[in-house]
Parts: C-alpha cells; sequence; structure tokens
C-alpha cells in the first residue's frame, strides 16, 4: 500500500509536571520540525490549561489551528497517561482545515451543534469529515450531535468525544486557538484529497432475553417490560440493597444494548431512585426501544478496539494510514484494570499497523457514518487518514 503524497500526520505525547513545557514537548514530537495546519491537543485538567496551549502555540507557530479538550486520561503510540497531554498534528497542501466554537445554550442546546457544523462551509475537498469536542457535562449530548446533524446532512461524518476532568465531574474545558472554553462545542471540520476511514466498536454482547423500555423520558427510565426499572434491573442482576449500593458498589456502570442496525449502541445507566424506582444515564433512551443487558470480558473489550481499527482502515479505499484520532471511553478502563490498558495500547499499534495515533479518554464518544444516530459509550471511535 502507498499513502497519497501532499499530507502528513504525527502525534507526540509529554508526562512533564510543567505545563507549558508538557504543552511544547508533545507539539513537538507531533510535529517533527513540519508546519502543521491543525494541532489537536488532549489534556489532564490538573494542568495550567492556559500555559499548556501557550506552550502549544510557541512550538506550533501563529498560523496553526489549535482545538482540543480535557480529558479522563490520554492515549497514544507511548502508551495511556492520567495527567499528560497528547497531541496530534496533521499539515501540508492535501489537507484543509477551518474550525469553529460554540457555547452551548441551556434553552437551545441543538443550536451549537449546528453553528458548529457552519464550519464545512467553503469546503470543497473530496473528502471531509467534522470532529466535534463537547463539553462532557452539557447535559444534552444527544441534542448537540443532532443540530450538527441538521446542519450537514447525511453526507459528512460525525467523530469526536465529550470532554472530561479526570472524574471530578465538575467543569470540563474545550480549546479554541488560545482560549480556554467550558459549555462549549468545538469544531474541526477538516478536507482532504484522500480517504478518511471511521471505526465504531465496544466488544459488548447481549445478555438475553430482551427487555422494551415501556416509560422514559430523556436519559430517565421509569419503566421495563411495563415494570418498575430499577427493580427489574436489580433482579436481573441477582442483587439485593438500595440503588446506591448497586451503582456505587454493585455495578458503578450497567450497559444497555439499544438496537441498531448495525448492531447495539451503549447506554450507561449509572443511577437511580430507591422512592421512584427509576434509572438514568447520560443520554436519551426512547420509549418503546428494545434493549439488553450487555456483558464483556477483557479479551472481549481488546477485540473491540481492535475491530475499531481494522474498520477505520478498511474505509481507506486500500491506502495506508498516515494517522489515526482516537476516541476511547473512559467506562472502558474498568473492564481493562491491571495492565489491560496497556494492553489496549499494543492492540492500536497492531491494528494500526504502527500509523500514530493519538486520542483521550472521553465521557461519550460522537460517530455517525449514515443515519442520524451518532452519540455512543463504552466504545472506542477511531478516525484514519490516509
Amino acid at each position: 500500500m502507498q499513502s497519497i503524497p501532499h499530507r502528513w500526520f504525527g502525534a507526540g505525547q509529554s508526562s512533564a509536571a510543567d505545563s507549558a513545557k508538557a504543552g511544547a514537548e508533545a507539539v513537538v514530537e507531533a510535529i517533527g520540525g513540519r508546519a502543521p495546519k491543525a494541532v489537536v491537543v488532549f489534556c489532564s485538567v490538573a494542568h495550567d490549561l492556559r500555559a499548556l496551549l501557550a506552550g502549544v502555540r510557541a512550538e506550533a507557530g501563529p498560523d496553526a489551528a489549535i482545538v482540543g479538550c480535557t480529558t479522563m486520561g490520554e492515549l497514544g503510540n507511548s502508551g495511556m497517561t492520567v495527567g499528560g497531554v497528547s497531541v496530534a498534528a496533521l499539515g501540508g497542501d492535501g489537507f484543509t482545515v477551518h474550525t469553529r466554537a460554540a457555547h452551548i445554550s441551556e434553552s437551545d442546546p441543538r443550536a451549537a451543534g449546528a453553528a458548529v457544523a457552519e464550519s464545512l462551509r467553503g469546503l470543497h475537498d473530496d473528502h471531509k469529515v467534522l470532529v466535534l469536542l463537547c463539553d462532557g457535562l452539557t447535559g444534552h449530548p444527544h441534542d448537540i450531535i443532532r443540530g450538527a446533524y441538521s446542519g450537514i446532512g447525511a453526507t459528512v461524518p460525525l467523530v469526536g468525544g465529550f470532554s472530561a476532568d479526570d472524574r471530578k465531574f465538575e467543569q470540563t474545558f474545550q480549546f479554541y486557538g488560545d482560549e480556554v472554553l467550558t459549555n462549549s462545542v468545538v469544531g474541526l471540520a477538516l478536507g482532504s484529497d484522500g480517504p478518511v476511514g471511521i471505526g465504531i466498536a465496544h466488544g459488548w454482547r447481549r445478555i438475553e432475553p430482551p427487555m422494551i423500555v415501556t416509560k422514559s423520558k430523556g436519559a430517565h427510565i421509569y419503566q421495563l417490560d411495563e415494570e418498575p426499572a430499577l427493580d427489574v434491573l436489580l433482579r436481573r442482576n441477582n442483587f439485593e440493597g438500595t440503588a446506591d449500593e448497586f451503582f456505587d458498589r454493585g455495578r458503578p456502570l450497567q450497559p444497555l444494548g439499544l438496537s441498531r442496525r448495525n448492531g447495539e449502541d451503549i447506554r450507561v445507566i449509572h443511577a437511580g431512585d430507591d422512592e421512584e424506582r427509576s434509572v438514568w444515564g447520560t443520554a436519551d433512551i426512547p420509549q418503546g426501544a428494545q434493549v439488553w443487558l450487555m456483558e464483556a470480558d477483557r479479551q472481549a473489550l481488546l477485540d473491540g478496539a481492535s475491530w475499531s481499527c481494522t474498520e477505520a482502515l478498511a474505509r481507506l479505499d486500500g491506502l495506508a494510514p498516515l494517522g489515526v484520532l482516537a476516541f476511547d471511553c473512559a467506562g472502558r478502563r474498568a473492564g481493562l484494570v491491571e495492565g489491560g490498558m496497556d494492553e489496549e495500547i499494543a492492540v492500536m499499534r497492531e491494528a494500526l499497523h504502527g500509523a500514530p495515533f493519538a486520542g483521550f479518554y472521553t465521557g461519550g464518544e460522537v460517530a455517525r457514518i449514515r443515519g442520524a444516530s451518532g452519540l455512543h459509550h463504552l466504545t472506542l471511535v477511531t478516525l484514519a487518514l490516509a
């Protein structure tokens, strides 16, 4: 296989304690002396974010578009870090880059997605993709993606992730140029004269029988199979106790598989109400939907990582990958403890044939290749560029 010329992609990482140094080190590794058109920065909320961006800008140069967000862990070819920085950079005549940011309004969150999708205007390249980096505590993830979809339709794929804050769940941040934002969506509209490939996989499998969501509103489920939802989940898990005991000590994450044409989208249920007997997560689960309890072991999660990378590369029309952006759900880490995350990085390296990659552990993943659905959980989403 041979890559189309005139484009390049690089990745870099740093665990330096000094924020400006960490940003600069990661960028220097990623650009390798080249002039970048775009630099994508993923870092811990523990850093001095403005100092870190200043270090990035000093090495990337005045003309580079900078986007990014805070994380629940960073990943790249060198491994996973917590408290570190991971950077992707790309450039060359074969890439076109537009960026845009929008504040998320409580009264109209869809408008933010639609506004960021405007970054695609004037992008006339043969291949296009919109990368969304969204506030992970917005409470309206579906609406943001729907807003972006309403602006671009089915012709341009979406990928991305929801920012995090090292499991504090207090405030997440997004990067746009030299600005540090919060409660925002940042979009990177990327055009290329070579193909782009998207992989979506998780490795979770159904536990039969299925259930019907007989009463729900947004991310709140009141009834499953016409019974109180909490009662059903406790019974199906053979668990006796309160909702707090179940979600805090029994099963911190309860994955539900939502039936789709190409398999199951995962929805994470993480809390319940003992009096109301309801449960909820962070993403919409429509009333009338068919859902399954889901299970996975470490090998299944590793197989999912491999499949996501393989699927992304398979869409590159036989060309070798220049590099990959990876959006990996932080919830997957619970099934990859005690060395499993290192194993996942090794699996990704092998599946990507050594191509550079950079990414982060997210509060939710964005991936839409066809159809209007685009929000995922407990999933690895990969964007490969040729």
